[in-house]
């Protein structure tokens, strides 16, 4: 006889019901016992190993887009444009960031196609176009500001326009005494312009009773070399990254002998007075002193040198024009830009070495995004300026660049610095 158990039930197969029905009972009696025993070790086992266990899912094994490190001997500076037929615009004429004047696809701006057509390739390394949404993420819960003059803002509008791409939820921003800017809120990042234009303190001073022995002057523009403009003496602590220039208002076309510049230190006029290009230099001096002393440590800082100016036969204000179609090649640069031949577009050469000089030995990075710019006279808006009369009363815009443009590929340039410091600073 022997007994098979289905379910917790016995079945009697041969023999005596009574033996099967004493073992029977004795395994339903023994049964809730050895299970309790059996499953508690295996609950403890089991929390034991969810301990071991991470808190969160593993990430997503799924590519993720490449920072570029740049090798030592990089110099994105230095190299040739090209033209790429498959090159495309990033952002077009809808852009909400645009300046008119700027928008050269809007203001049918001859010739765009061509000029976008151009891609800037440096000698020894490679240069990404900028990657709108992976450059926001690296910068997530950060801020950037351009402090300078118009060129500094040209370069923002760029910047603006690309981003947006990432983020088409983005606001204009105009707050802590920022001209204008954008607030992105997918990735909580501000990119803004604070106007500057001489980095330094200045005001008007109208003609005094004592001036009346020099003729026709109309008054003075008083600059303190020893203190920052208000609009942003105070904004450091907000930007994670900094870009700084000035340099285009530093000209007898922006301050004439009828309106001089007058530089005070310490309260106090600079005896004997100051020539505009010795005055300049006092003020790099004490604005890159400043900078040093009271922007946070951590602060990434640029100083971009001169954007070339392209006018030919003469100033903006003397019917210079520019409606040029081709870049120049490299044996025209000297022509138009070293001082040495006395042309229209001397001073950006100039003002570069005066800057380069005062930026030895501090913390502030080298933007020199001169000389891939002194190739492209093609590419500003000459006479479409967007406004019936414009050329009439401004002359042609041979200074500042159309938009998509030349400052696309600055974007691409700063993004691609920025980055790996980013990553690696946290």
């Amino acid at each position: 006889m022997h007994c098979v158990r289905v379910s917790f039930i016995y079945i009697l197969i041969d023999g005596s019901s009574a033996s099967c029905y004493r073992r029977s009972a004795m395994a339903s009696k023994l049964t809730p016992k050895l299970f309790s025993w059996l499953i508690l070790p295996t609950l403890l086992l089991i929390f034991l190993y969810s301990l071991s266990l991470p808190l969160y899912p593993p990430p997503s094994t799924s590519p993720k887009t490449k920072i570029p490190i740049l090798p030592s001997s990089c110099n994105l500076f230095k190299g040739k444009w090209v033209t790429d037929p498959n090159r495309k615009l990033i952002y077009d004429e809808s852009c909400p960031f645009h300046r008119n004047a700027w928008n050269c696809l809007r203001n049918q701006r001859e010739n765009m196609g061509r000029i976008n057509s151009w891609k800037w390739v440096p000698d020894e390394c490679d240069l990404n176009r900028v990657d709108p949404v992976a450059f926001l993420g690296s910068m997530r819960n950060k801020n950037i500001g351009f402090i300078g003059d118009s060129l500094n803002e040209n370069f923002l509008v760029s910047f603006l326009c690309i981003l947006r791409v990432a983020d088409s939820s983005a606001k204009k921003w105009k707050r802590k005494g920022a001209w204008r800017g954008a607030y992105f809120p997918k990735f909580n990042v501000t990119v803004g312009y604070h106007r500057a234009v001489l980095l330094a303190k200045y005001e008007w001073q109208p003609k005094q009773p004592d001036d009346s022995n020099q003729d026709g002057l109309k008054g003075r523009y008083r600059v303190d070399v020893d203190i920052p403009a208000d609009d942003w003496a105070h904004v450091g602590a907000f930007y994670n990254v900094l870009v700084f220039n000035t340099g285009h208002w530093w000209g007898f076309d922006k301050f004439p002998k009828e309106t001089p510049l007058v530089f005070y230190k310490a309260g106090q006029p600079i005896q004997p007075p100051l020539e505009m290009f010795d005055g300049l230099k006092v003020v790099l001096e004490n604005m890159i002193a400043y900078i040093e002393k009271e922007l946070p440590e951590k602060t990434l800082k640029f100083w971009r040198l001169q954007s070339p100016r392209h006018f030919h036969g003469g100033e903006w204000n003397q019917n210079g024009s520019c409606t040029v179609y081709e870049p120049l090649d490299e044996l025209q640069l000297n022509l138009w830009f070293d001082p040495r031949y006395n042309g229209v577009n001397k001073e950006a050469r100039r003002l570069n070495h005066l800057i380069e000089e005062v930026l030895k030995g501090t913390n502030i990075r080298i933007l020199d995004l001169t000389h891939l710019s002194e190739f492209r006279a093609d590419a500003h808006p000459a006479i479409w300026l967007g406004k019936k009369d414009a050329v009439a009363v401004w002359g042609q815009d041979c200074m500042h660049w159309c938009l998509p443009g030349v400052p696309d590929t600055w974007v691409d340039i700063l993004a691609q610095l920025i980055t790996p410091y980013i990553l690696e600073t946290g």
